[in-house]
């Protein structure tokens, strides 16, 4: 059953789910009134809209007010290299991807390494919904409900060491689904990190779903990682393995542009990309852009995590 919850939100700014729904059922009917010629287009066109309900409880600690982002948008215009790099090509490529069954290796520097199988990890930890702002580096923003857990409660789970100061992300490599990995585009796999602090902070989420149903393929299934104050790219999509380290990990865009992206990526207006200014963006399907927030709106939230850092010089 798909669980309803009321917005805090003028209905009049946010795109109705219910009439993508309905636009949804009515695609789906009409696609017996079509030839056999034009079926298989429209099918692609379905894919990846919508999936299975998830079960969640609602956490309002950290919602922000602004107008959702459309599933539409959402699940149409996405930054996933493993699939093409371009905006539009996930959406139609991600569809290859094999995701159940998925498992986690956990590695490192922790009491209980090993392999856990998604499933099994969603039985232990119980889900919520949260509405987080994700600002990508290329000067575009969405609102997205992200359906997911704590990392932290994953981390208290397997109990780190003492030595463990950075956690790394990896994300899957296959080549044979994900076509984008048969170009050097970038040195794969798909390499992120964070700093213990910063991964056990309230706010930093392991994502499996976003509208209250599973998490589409263009977006990172079936598990992926939100930090909302970091630009986008350090929100790694999915993931199949997470190693703690005593050493700061060399994420994937630092080793291929050092000077571009840092491994902090803490969105920052007053430090420009190399290539354009960072002190305004806009929101997908806004006209005009807005001021930049500092860490991207959550200052009062993870401001202190940086005290007496520069962060021009840790970028």
């Amino acid at each position: 059953m798909l669980i309803k919850y009321k917005q805090d939100i003028p209905s009049s700014e946010i795109t109705d789910y219910e009439v993508y729904k309905e636009r949804r059922k009515f695609m789906a009917s009409s696609i017996g009134l079509v030839s056999a010629a034009t079926l298989m287009p429209l099918q692609s066109a379905l894919a990846g809209y919508g999936g299975k309900a998830l079960d969640f409880n609602k956490n309002n600690t950290f919602d922000t007010s602004e107008a959702l982002t459309s599933y539409d948008k959402i699940t149409n215009y996405n930054n996933f290299y493993e699939f093409g790099t371009d905006k539009y090509s996930p959406a139609k490529n991600a569809q290859a991807l094999t995701t159940d069954p998925w498992s986690l290796e956990i590695a490192g520097e922790v009491e209980k390494p090993g392999k856990i199988n998604l499933e099994d990890i969603l039985k232990q930890h119980t889900l919520e919904e949260r509405i987080y702002r994700l600002r990508c580096v290329e000067r575009w923003s969405m609102v997205i409900p992200w359906t997911g857990f704590s990392l932290a409660a994953l981390i208290k789970q397997v109990k780190p060491t003492s030595k463990a100061k950075y956690i790394q992300f990896e994300t899957l490599n296959r080549p044979a689904e994900m076509v984008g990995q048969r170009r050097n585009v970038l040195e794969w796999p798909y390499i992120e990190g964070l700093r213990m602090d910063e991964a056990m902070h309230p706010l930093t989420l392991m994502a499996v779903g976003l509208y209250g149903e599973e998490m589409p393929k263009q977006n990172g299934a079936p598990l992926r990682l939100v930090v909302p104050w970091k630009y986008g790219f350090k929100s790694i999509k999915s993931i199949v393995k997470i190693t703690f380290t005593d050493k700061e990990p060399v994420s994937s865009w630092t080793k291929s542009a050092p000077r571009e992206y840092g491994f902090y990526s803490n969105v920052n207006p007053e430090v420009d990309h190399p290539r354009w200014s960072q002190r305004k963006e806009r929101r997908i399907g806004d006209f005009l852009k807005r001021k930049t927030l500092p860490f991207n709106g959550y200052a009062e939230q993870v401001a202190s995590l940086y005290a007496g850092m520069d962060l021009k010089k840790y970028f």
